[in-house]
């Protein structure tokens, strides 16, 4: 698991150690570890012009006045006693005096703002210790008319902790920013390395260990090794029954290939049984691709409601859902039809649009702060909650941390991509995993079949990838 922390609990946890170790101990380990970084890549050839070899090598460091812009001189001088040739430019009106002195001390070179543009044609890599998680979001103007050049020129950046002019946690908001390749980041990931759109901002996020005493982190995110860990692999003594029987009352008669998606996804994430219980009408469209799908009334374990119903009529199918107490997935148009309070064996299944509804919000607001939106859902509803989107957000009443599915590429952003994960979790609600858990663990199925399988896959293709995904996954538990 990867935990996000809060900016106050970062604080509260540097103001102890410095209090333990004393003077600028925390700044020359982070120092330390940005060097290493670099260097390593310098050598590997991801930074630089890809000759390899740190000797020689051209850096560039963009330092502010406050710790960040510290940790960078300090980096900036090992960089410099290794043969790297390194120039910074003084963006404020201050700088750390220490790690000024020791960056001169090592052969540094003092650039103004005329110098530094003119370096970016012939340098391996911009360090970016503008700003840190104490500033407010958005750049001044010369440092962002400097980061839109890095861009234009395609000079890497390495960001030291996160990229200037980003909110290091939310609400976020649309102010300049630079966008990094590389962000080192020191004692534990804030959370905008975790969430979108601020974690494509950050690129490849490597953390030093500063030896910081945090807990309570604000969010956690799964990685597939939690994945692995988690999902129900059957053994000898597993039927169809124990593995799960899912029942499907999704689609209509408008909307019949809703209906097929999540049968696509419930199979193909390995349901022992689905049951499709809607309209008649959309049956047979149903046994044409999967002819394993039982239609009819019978025993299930956990019901999908509400993927293309359009508008349906029958308002009270997902309360007397709720009442029966099955574990249960909420979907698309159900959700317009939830009771006044559900349980934390319901799954609500919203993409940002739906969650604002449901706050009677703006989308706008619930994308400027997603984690609140979806905690408050949780807490209003009682039900657990999965925000669908780039970042994939679950939460459940009364808990105040936000789980994160593990990530996948953006191709999978397209319609019926959302169908296909109703099934799929609904499956997973069958096979007896807890609602957050089935959440999780289907967000990353689909996220790591489509990290296998790159590219504009349709949701139902990518779905018949499932199988080979879950099998890899079982390897591995």
């Amino acid at each position: 698991m990867i935990h996000g922390y809060s900016v106050a609990r970062i604080r509260e946890a540097e103001s102890r150690a410095m209090a333990r170790a004393g003077g600028d101990a925390l700044m020359q380990r982070a120092a330390a570890g940005l060097a290493a970084a670099i260097l390593r890549r310098l050598h590997d050839g991801r930074l630089g012009t890809g000759r390899g070899g740190a000797y020689g090598s051209r850096v560039l460091l963009v330092v502010g006045s406050g710790n960040n812009g510290g940790d960078a001189l300090f980096a900036g001088a090992r960089l410099a006693r290794r043969g790297v040739r390194v120039g910074a430019w003084r963006t404020g009106s201050g700088v750390h005096p220490g790690g000024w002195d020791a960056f001169l001390a090592a052969g540094g070179r003092d650039l103004d703002a005329a110098a530094a543009r003119a370096e970016l044609p012939r340098t391996d890599c911009v360090v970016d210790g503008v700003a840190g998680i104490g500033s407010r979001p958005g750049l001044a103007a010369d440092v962002a008319a400097f980061a839109s050049a890095c861009a234009e020129l395609r000079v890497p950046v390495v960001a030291v902790d996160l990229p200037s002019g980003l909110a290091p946690e939310p609400p976020f908001s649309q102010e300049p920013h630079v966008v990094a390749r590389l962000t080192v980041t020191f004692g534990g990931h804030k959370v905008c390395q975790l969430l979108e759109p601020t974690r494509s901002a950050c690129g490849e996020v490597e953390l030093v260990d500063l030896g910081l005493d945090l807990s309570g982190p604000a969010v956690t995110q799964w990685t597939d090794a939690d994945l692995a860990s988690a999902w129900p692999v059957p053994d000898a003594r597993s039927d169809k029954y124990s593995r799960g029987v899912v029942g499907l009352d999704t689609g209509s008669v408008d909307y019949p290939g809703a209906a097929v998606l999540t049968a696509a996804g419930a199979v193909g994430a390995g349901a022992g049984m689905v049951r499709y219980l809607g309209a008649p009408a959309v049956a047979a469209r149903i046994l044409d691709r999967f002819p394993n799908v039982v239609v009819g009334q019978g025993r299930v374990q956990a019901l999908v409601l509400g993927s293309g119903w359009g508008d349906r009529k029958d308002r009270g199918v997902v309360a007397r859902a709720v009442g029966a107490g099955v574990p249960l997935v909420v979907d698309a148009d159900a959700l317009r039809h939830l009771p006044e309070r559900g349980h934390a064996g319901v799954l609500l299944t919203p993409h940002a649009g739906e969650l604002a509804r449901l706050l009677g919000s703006s989308r706008p607001e619930v994308e400027a702060d997603p984690p609140a939106a979806v905690r408050a859902v949780a807490d209003a509803t009682g039900c657990t909650v999965l925000l669908k989107g780039a970042t994939q957000y679950v939460a459940s009443p009364g808990d105040d941390r936000i789980w994160l599915a593990p990530p996948g590429p953006a191709w999978t952003a397209q319609a019926g991509s959302g169908d296909v994960l109703a099934g799929a979790c609904g499956s997973l609600l069958a096979a007896g995993l807890g609602a957050a858990e089935a959440a999780l663990a289907a967000a990353g199925l689909q996220a790591l079949a489509a990290r296998r399988t790159p590219g504009p896959l349709p949701p139902q293709e990518l779905a018949a990838t499932f199988p080979r995904a879950v099998w890899e996954l079982a390897q591995n538990s």
